[in-house]
């Protein structure tokens, strides 16, 4: 193996972590500012790109980081090293509820297609780069653009999904539309394109949207039921107003409501 070999263990339901168990000098690198906690003996250091040492020269170093610029992920990441006697543990924590995904990359072909803020940490060697959409029609309105994360090699890596989880395997022609944000990774087999909704009335007031991902098997695809952009939406939608008010609570029900509250002075 490339990758170094990792043992895990997810705790928590909603609001989960990931503890990393490594052998002397096993390492795992993470996105900056995941780490929650990690034994004395762990030596952690800032690098360029994912570490994999797929590119050499620090040329090849300055593009690894810059593919990760593109996703609009941090040019660094960290990596956690034991440096010290027997095992050690680190953990890492999702940064909003969901659920944290376990990712065996030799099970899907070496490679995983996810979306660009999906990646929590992976065993080092595991390379996290880029994946171009390949139709013009995905690019422009995949909601994440032309470019998606791509997690190649032969170890462990963790992505993090939204609400709750689900993995659907598809067959060979089986195709699954899904709402564009909510989709969270698929394995490369799988057919990736964006269709039109239809239907003006669908377009204007169906409230989901223009255009949704069609998914054609075979292969595996990961859906959250909770994508953070729609969370941040409601969050924002709920926060008081200028004055006082919240928002979406205007009318008879919404006054009393803030009266209640203590919203309005009298």
């Amino acid at each position: 193996m490339n990758a170094h070999e990792i043992d895990y263990k997810i705790y928590g339901h909603d609001l989960q972590f990931v503890e990393v168990e490594l052998d002397p000098q096993e390492s795992v690198v993470a996105e900056p500012g995941a780490m929650m906690m990690m034994d004395e003996g762990i030596v952690m250091n800032t690098i360029f790109g994912d570490g994999s040492n797929r590119e050499s020269g620090l040329l090849g170093k300055l593009f690894s980081a810059g593919k990760r610029v593109l996703t609009g992920e941090n040019l660094f990441m960290t990596a956690f090293t034991n440096n010290g006697l027997g095992k050690k543990h680190v953990s890492f924590s999702a940064p909003y509820p969901g659920k944290i995904i376990p990712i065996d990359l030799t099970l899907y072909d070496g490679r995983l297609i996810c979306q660009k803020d999906a990646f929590l940490c992976a065993a080092k060697g595991v390379s996290i780069g880029i994946e171009f959409t390949k139709r013009l029609g995905a690019g422009f309105f995949g909601g994440e653009g032309f470019i998606l994360q791509k997690l190649e090699g032969d170890g462990m890596a963790f992505i993090h999904a939204g609400g709750t989880l689900y993995e659907r395997r598809l067959n060979q022609g089986e195709v699954l539309n899904v709402d564009t944000g909510s989709l969270v990774a698929f394995t490369s087999t799988v057919d990736y394109d964006i269709q039109y909704v239809g239907g003006i009335k669908n377009s204007l007031f169906g409230g989901e949207g223009i255009f949704y991902a069609r998914m054609t098997g075979p292969g595996t695809v990961w859906v959250q039921s909770m994508p953070f952009s729609r969370l941040a939406d409601r969050i924002i939608a709920s926060a008081p107003r200028a004055g006082g008010s919240r928002r979406g609570e205007g009318g008879i029900l919404g006054s009393i409501g803030d009266l209640i509250d203590g919203d309005n002075n009298f």
